[in-house]
């Protein structure tokens, strides 16, 4: 069996979806269909039942599945243990990251990073932070640059690069904004819009509520924090984001007892071998943790 329709069975396992795979991998949909194809081909057996728009696993392929990933991860090991070996940082290297770390956090290192190790191939996943680390115990990326886990997570080692203090927003137009503070009761009676209950920030900011008594009213829910900005902008209510994200569109609200501050990092697993590449990284993003503040 070919390690590429391998690949494409488990991303079309996992996803339930030859669309969502074909784009996970990078390929057309047609490409993924035919890694299927023969793949089955090979084992004369189907792998998926195909009724309508939904793909299931039949009995064979749920046999195949574990087998399968034990194979390409063992492939992943050797290829990082290989690299390990070289002292050229080259070859691919699969990192998982937030739209917002993406957006605000990575560019400096990952400029650096590209200038003195040009023959690296970065493939760059945008996904939630909850989700990157479970890629990274999947073995589906090396390393996830994330917002932390409020607690460890078994198997992943991580280390924190940027503390990211967090501020209660609302607009200048909200009904709270000629208060230069507010009790957080106060502040719990208007609505809120507040990241995804599943993100590790709601976590966060839930938590630091619960301890005092409070639960938010929340009016609208979402993963991305530039959505959120733009939400709290035109006046649906307050809401918590990076003291950084703070411009002329939105102002700061203090609240009485209130403290909020998450931790960004790098995250990768404890019991597989670190490519040569990976490492660099690492050791890039922990340079920008050392480098003072703008």
């Amino acid at each position: 069996m070919e390690h590429q329709e391998l690949a494409a069975f488990i991303e079309v396992a996992d996803s339930g979806s030859f669309s969502q795979a074909a784009e996970r991998l990078h390929l057309t949909q047609p490409s993924i269909s035919k890694r299927i194809a023969a793949l089955e081909d090979r084992l004369r057996r189907p792998l998926f039942d195909r009724v309508g728009r939904r793909i299931t696993l039949t009995d064979a392929g749920r046999t195949l599945l574990p087998y399968a990933r034990r194979v390409l991860q063992e492939i992943e090991d050797g290829r990082r243990a290989l690299s390990k070996l070289s002292v050229e940082v080259a070859g691919r290297l699969s990192i998982g990251t937030s739209h917002h770390i993406g957006l605000h956090r990575l560019p400096p290192a990952l400029k650096s990073y590209t200038q003195r190790f040009p023959e690296v191939d970065l493939d760059i996943h945008f996904m939630d932070s909850e989700d990157a680390c479970e890629a990274v115990l999947a073995g589906k990326l090396e390393l996830g640059i994330v917002t932390l886990p409020l607690a460890p997570l078994p198997q992943l080692d991580w280390r924190v690069i940027w503390p990211d203090p967090l501020s209660v927003v609302i607009s200048p137009d909200h009904a709270l904004a000629r208060h230069d503070s507010v009790p957080l009761r106060q502040l719990a009676d208007h609505p809120a819009v507040l990241p995804d209950e599943a993100t590790y920030t709601h976590r966060i900011i839930v938590r630091e509520l619960e301890a005092h008594g409070v639960a938010p009213r929340v009016r609208l829910a979402t993963n991305y924090m530039e959505t959120l900005k733009m939400l709290v902008a035109i006046g649906l209510g307050w809401s918590v984001l990076p003291s950084s994200m703070i411009d002329d569109s939105i102002r700061a609200l203090p609240v009485d007892g209130l403290a909020l501050q998450r931790e960004l990092g790098v995250v990768w697993h404890q019991r597989r071998t670190q490519s040569a590449p990976a490492r660099a990284l690492i050791d890039e993003l922990l340079a920008e943790a050392q480098m003072p503040a703008n």
